[in-house]
This record gives C-alpha cells, structure tokens and sequence, in this order.
C-alpha cells in the first residue's frame, strides 16, 4: 500500500482546509442534482438545479405534473441534450411514485446492498452514484469516489487500475475497506477533498505532481519521476 487514508486525507486537509458540508442531503434531490446536468462544471449544474428547485419543485409530483417544455428550458441550463434530460426527470418521478410510494427514504432503509440495488434503478445513478446517496444522506458508512477522488486512489496505489471503470473502482474499495472508520464526517470530507484534489491537481491530463502534498506516498509520481 502506498499509502494510509487517514494520513492522505490529514495532508489534503492541511492544504485546502475543512472543504464546506454538501448543499443536498435528501435522496431524491441528489438523483435529481445528478441528472439536471450533463458535462458542465458544478457551477452551471448548480444554476440549473437552482432553477429546477426554485421554479418546479423537488418532489417527484412536482415534476410529474410539470409541462416537458418547461422541465426543457431549465435543462437546457444544465448543458447538452435538455430534451433527453427532462425526460429523464420525469422517469425519475415515476420511479418514485411506483417503486417507493413516494418515499425513496424507503430505499435507504434497506441492507447497503439492496440499497445500492434500489437506487441504481435510476437513471445515471450506477455504484458510484449510489453509494454518494448513501453517503450524504449518513444512511451507510460508504466512502464514495466520483472519477477524481477514484483517479487520486489509484495513483496512489490503493486498488488496481483495470479495464473497465467499475472494476477499477471495486479494486480500491475492496483495498481501503479495512482502514474505512464508521464516521460519516471523516468519510464525507475524504470524499469532498478526493474529489477536489482530483481536479486542482492530480487532474487526468497534465498533473501537477511537483505541487502536490501528496508526492512522498504517491506510486504514480515515483514511478514516472
């Protein structure tokens, strides 16, 4: 192992400081946060999902009773393909209203796996997705890795990378399990400074191994330096 979370966790805070608490900790709000956007950065996405809340409303009647052309014009706020993405918001009401009775707090209450099961049933939600629902909403101790935070990981020699995405990102699961504490405060914040450190600087193009805080325990930069 190239390195101990708690340790990289304790440096990434020490040069970004506490990263603020997320905005959305309601399941269904997130899935939502999820699909209103497409490729943009968190700012667009934040507009567009501001514009979703603000106009329309976050329950899945809400939606569903809302016009597709106007669930277009705040789609379109949120990148490419609107038309596809609104309708996606409306299978996501549907979802919720026939598989959870309105309550997707219901799928929180399950086992983690039947959880991860349930909410996977959405659309753009795979075990990632999931696992950051279950994480933010402090239902189960999951340390969830957008492509950032899973990139860190692997760079650093926890898992393995392999062909296809999940199973790069079930190697580092199955290689951090045992040093994973029952804390969701510790667990969010690794999540959010991953992630953070993944786009600032350990990016997929051109890293910026030299200012890295991390360069001492990291595999990738004692191999290619």
């Amino acid at each position: 192992m190239a390195a101990k979370l708690q340790d990289v966790i304790r440096k990434l805070r020490s040069q970004y400081g506490e990263p603020r608490p997320p905005k959305i900790n309601h399941p269904l709000a997130l899935i939502l946060y999820e699909n209103v956007g497409y490729l943009v950065d968190d700012q667009k996405r934040e507009v567009a999902f501001a514009a979703l809340k603000n106009q329309i409303g976050l329950e899945a009647t809400d939606i569903l009773a809302t016009p597709v052309e106007k669930l277009v014009q705040i789609t379109r706020q949120g990148g490419i393909h609107p038309q596809l993405r609104a309708a996606r918001l409306k299978e996501i009401a549907q979802i919720v209203l026939n598989d959870f009775g309105g309550d997707l707090r219901r799928a929180l209450r399950l086992p983690p796996a039947k959880a991860l099961q349930q909410l996977k049933k959405f659309p753009s939600i795979g075990t990632p997705g999931a696992q950051k629902i279950l994480l933010f909403t402090r239902t189960h101790p999951i340390l969830a890795l957008d492509s950032n935070g899973l990139r860190v990981m692997l760079r650093l020699g926890f898992g393995a990378e392999r062909k296809s995405y999940s199973s790069s990102y079930a190697s580092v699961q199955e290689a951090i399990n045992e040093q994973l504490p029952l804390d969701y405060d510790f667990l969010i914040t690794a999540h959010l400074l991953l992630r953070h450190h993944g786009k600032q600087i350990c990016r997929s193009n051109n890293p910026l191994c030299p200012e890295c805080p991390l360069k001492s325990v990291c595999r990738y930069y004692q191999n290619v330096h």
